[in-house]
Formats: C-alpha cells, sequence, structure tokens
C-alpha cells in the first residue's frame, strides 16, 4: 500500500478523466448487472423448483447441491467485480469442503451445512429486485443525455406535422424548431451532468446488496480472527516479556543482592576483629550496589523508558542507535517529534521495542558491520525497517528473537516482515497502524 502523491500542476483534464473512467466502470457495473440477474435468477427458481419436485427421491439432494455450487460460481463473479466499484480489496469466504476420502453423500450434503453457501442463493433470487430498476435509470439517463444533447443534429429528420403539438408548444414555449431544440437540450444537458451520481448510486445499490450477502459474513469473520489473533499475540508477547524480566532479574540484580546481604554479614562479623578488612568488604558492598542499581535501570528501560515517555519516539531511538554496538544510521521523519505529533503510546512502544529486540538481534548473530533503522510516517500507518549488512538467514521461527518482534507487532494489529536470504543482507520491515 502505498501513499497517493500530490499532484503538481494540476490540469482540467485529470479530474474530468477520473470522472469519466469512474462513469464508465459504474455504468458497466449496472448495465452487466442485469443479465447476470436474470442468469441467477432463472438458476435460482429452477433448481429450487426441480429439488422441490425431486425431494421425495435421492435425486433431490444432488441437485440443490448443484444450484448451490452454481450459485456460489455467480457468486464469485460477483466478488470479482465489487472491487472496482467499492475501491476496496476482494474478499472471498472460505467454504466448508469435504474431509479428505469423504463419501459421496458427504459430499453432496457439504454445501448444504454451510451457511453462506445459502447467501449465495438468496443473493441470486434477491438481485434482480435491485438489478432490474437499475438497469432502467441507468439506461434512460444515459439514453435522454445523448439524445437530448446532440437533439440539434436530427431534429430535422423527425416529422413535425400540422396538428402536432412539440411539448415546448404545450408549455408555451413557443412554436418552431428553436423552442423544441432548446427543450430537448435542456433535457439532455440535466441528464448529462447528473448522470455520474445517478449511475455511481445505482452502482453503489446494487454493490452494497451483493457485499451484505456475499462478503458481509466472511468480513466479520475475517475481523474476529483478526483480533483473537491479535489477543493471542498480545497474550504471548507480554508472556515472553514476563518470562524474560524474571530470568533477568534473577540472573543479575537477585545475585548481587544475596552477595551484597552476604557481605553486609561478613563485615559485621569483621568490624570488631578486622576494621580495615570490614572497610574493604563494605567498599566491595558500596561497588555492588551501585551495579546493582545499573542492572534495575537497565531492566526499567525496558519496561517503560522514561525517555520514550518524556521525550518521544525520535529522541527514545536516537538513545538505541547510539548505545547499539554495531555503527547504526538513523532516520526519523522530522514531525514525529513536532508538537502534537505524538503516537499512540502503544503503537509508541511497540516502534521502539521493534527497533530495540531488531538492534539486539543484529549485534548478538549478524556480524554485521553497519546498520540502518528508518521509521517512516505515512498515512494511516508507520513504516519501520532495520537494515544491516551481516551474514543473513534470520527468520520468524519459534525460539528467536524476531519471534518476539512478531507478537508485539501482531497485539498492536501490524504486519512484520522479515528479508533474510543466506550471506545477507537482512531487512526487517513492520507497519504499524497510527
Amino acid at each position: 500500500m502505498t501513499a497517493t502523491p500530490l499532484a503538481t500542476a494540476p490540469t482540467s483534464a485529470t479530474p474530468a478523466s477520473g470522472l469519466g473512467r469512474r462513469l464508465l466502470r459504474d455504468s458497466g457495473y449496472v448495465l452487466a448487472g442485469l443479465p447476470l440477474a436474470l442468469v441467477g435468477f432463472v438458476l435460482a427458481v429452477a433448481g429450487v423448483s426441480l429439488t422441490a419436485g425431486l425431494l421425495v427421491t435421492t435425486l433431490g439432494l444432488p441437485v440443490l447441491a448443484g444450484t448451490l455450487y452454481a450459485a456460489r460460481a455467480l457468486a464469485d463473479l460477483e466478488r470479482l467485480r465489487l472491487p472496482g466499484v467499492l475501491r476496496q480489496p476482494r474478499v472471498r469466504p472460505v467454504y466448508l469442503a469435504p474431509a479428505a476420502g469423504a463419501g459421496y453423500w458427504r459430499r453432496i450434503l457439504t454445501p448444504m451445512r454451510d451457511a453462506q453457501s445459502w447467501l449465495d442463493l438468496l443473493h441470486a433470487f434477491v438481485k434482480l429486485l435491485v438489478a432490474l430498476p437499475a438497469f432502467v435509470v441507468v439506461l434512460v439517463w444515459w439514453a435522454v443525455a445523448v439524445g437530448g444533447t446532440l437533439y440539434f443534429a436530427y431534429d430535422w429528420a423527425i416529422p413535425h406535422g400540422p396538428g402536432q403539438q412539440d411539448l415546448s408548444e404545450l408549455l408555451g414555449m413557443g412554436v418552431g424548431p428553436v423552442p423544441r431544440i432548446a427543450l430537448n437540450t435542456s433535457f439532455g444537458l440535466f441528464c448529462l451532468f447528473t448522470l455520474p451520481l445517478v449511475a455511481r448510486g445505482c452502482a453503489r445499490l446494487q454493490a452494497g446488496l451483493a457485499r451484505s450477502l456475499l462478503t458481509g459474513v466472511a468480513e466479520m469473520r475475517h475481523r474476529i480472527t483478526t483480533l483473537e489473533e491479535q489477543k493471542r499475540a498480545a497474550a504471548s508477547a507480554e508472556a515472553s516479556a514476563l518470562r524474560r524480566l524474571e530470568r533477568d532479574i534473577h540472573d543479575g540484580p537477585q545475585q548481587r543482592l544475596v552477595r551484597l546481604a552476604m557481605d553486609l554479614s561478613r563485615a559485621r562479623q569483621q568490624l570488631a576483629a578486622d576494621p580495615e578488612a570490614a572497610r574493604r568488604t563494605l567498599d566491595e558492598a558500596v561497588t555492588q550496589t551501585r551495579e546493582t542499581l545499573d542492572e534495575l535501570r537497565a531492566l526499567s528501560r525496558g519496561i517503560a523508558p522514561p525517555i520514550l515517555v518524556d521525550r518521544g519516539l525520535p529522541s527514545a531511538l536516537a538513545a538505541l542507535a547510539a548505545r547499539a554496538l554495531v555503527p547504526t544510521e538513523l532516520l526519523v521523519d522530522d514531525d514525529l517529534g513536532t508538537s502534537g505529533g505524538r503516537l499512540d503510546p502503544a503503537v509508541e512502544t511497540t516502534a521502539y521495542f521493534v527497533v530495540a529486540e531488531a538492534l539486539t538481534n543484529v549485534a548478538k548473530h549478524s556480524r554485521a558491520s553497519a546498520c540502518r533503522v528508518e521509521v517512516t510516517r505515512r498515512v494511516g500507518r508507520l513504516e519501520i525497517s532495520v537494515a544491516d549488512d551481516g551474514v543473513g538467514g534470520a527468520h520468524l521461527a519459534k525460539g528467536h528473537g524476531l519471534s518476539g518482534i512478531a507478537d508485539r507487532v501482531r497485539a498492536v494489529g501490524g504486519t512484520l516482515d522479515v528479508i533474510s536470504p543466506e550471506g545477507g543482507p537482512t531487512v526487517v520491515r513492520a507497519e504499524l497502524p497510527r
């Protein structure tokens, strides 16, 4: 998905050509919809009627299954036509499929257990109710627009005998070709100027019915599945972060605090017998305290970096790049740090940890000599790219560092791609919704 470039030095032909293409697309969708609606209606009526007549025998169920499959094929054709009108990506439901090795009757009954198959059949029945009036309206509007606008060119060929009154004469506009041509041309110009709106309205009406029956349930299921995946990814990322925090605390500050307690106990015992030894032990305890504080500060940066909260994403990423073990070039959009340009806190935190984890993987595994981090703000999304010139071979398998990044990104509804052929280079790209 790319942002629409800003037009420079626009000409009057640019919007007109876009309007013309949309008019032709909408008109073609409506005009082609009537033949398809007729085919679907005849097929649905014939199939259901034949099924009802043969239902007392075993032939009724195969006929019904065939009707449902035929309605599915027409529904797929309609789904192919929808993106051009609705300007949305094509969505196709996941139909029930018979299990491998299923018997004849199980295969026959499978489409009957699928709710979307019945919605396809319902669409074949009711589409004609919308397609027919939309077809008539668009066709009449086109006919009046073209015929009325060009009326002056063929008025002479229309017989106007004595005793015949034209509409212009009945309206009191006068007698003769001039008022007649003026009236018909005005009708044609009115229909010509309103034709894009009429065609668009009819196309949206017909496409709205198709979307509600043919893709509405699929879109809802897809949304539910996406939310479930985000929930699982958030839980997985949280659990991984907690396990890592527990491990880091156990291996670092906890061990140092145990040693600190032992040093203080030894110093207390040495205080009366050997004050000099007690002083050295206390010096070691102070050193242990400082190191413990440093480790706790590092852990706190992993939980909620203060610089990210106080100064925003650009400053936090700059701090990450400065601490990176591999020389890192950082490119961040300027508007991310301006007043009012702050992102959602969840997105900022996710972006920070994506870069932090990616730089950690670069330092541990890539054997790279240089790294480049780019953070770009697009319309509706934030793009993050971390590239290095290392040996490659990175992937998203569980147990690797990048899997944690993938869980964090999915938890906020984003996507993560890793391009890392053997021999390098490696590029980690993330897109986060804003």
